[in-house]
């Protein structure tokens, strides 16, 4: 509202109420406005109230399953290094094993190579 428009409305209320019963309401209006902010204001705080004990408890339930992940992940983690380890060391005593065994038919084959060339050696040379 503009200030022309506030002025009309005072002059209209003069007129209906007269000047004795003016400042009375006003001090109604201005108490009712009171009591009516004052009951906002307990209601927001309220509900700030409640809301706060649930974001409490929301907080507390998200930090707990964070946590349960985290322990979980930790011990997946482990798990997998452990069988990594695990499998490592087999394939590392199986890969063993078979240069053991390569180098036994290796040399097998070698002491037979030259036993026949001593037995073709000898043939020769009878």
């Amino acid at each position: 509202m503009s200030g022309p428009e506030i002025f009309v409305i005072v002059i209209i209320a003069l007129l209906l109420f007269g000047a004795d019963k003016l400042p009375e309401m006003a001090r109604s209006f201005g108490k009712g406005m009171r009591d009516f902010r004052k009951a906002t204001d307990d209601i927001r705080r309220e509900i700030e109230t409640s809301t706060s004990d649930i974001k409490r408890e929301f907080n507390e339930t998200a930090d707990s399953i964070k946590k349960e992940v985290t322990d979980i992940s930790d011990n997946n983690s482990k798990d997998v290094n452990d069988m990594t380890d695990e499998i490592k060391n087999e394939v590392s005593q199986a890969s063993d094993e078979i240069k053991n065994e390569v180098n036994q038919v290796s040399d097998e084959i070698k002491k037979d190579t030259d036993d026949a060339r001593k037995d073709n050696y000898y043939e020769y040379t009878d």
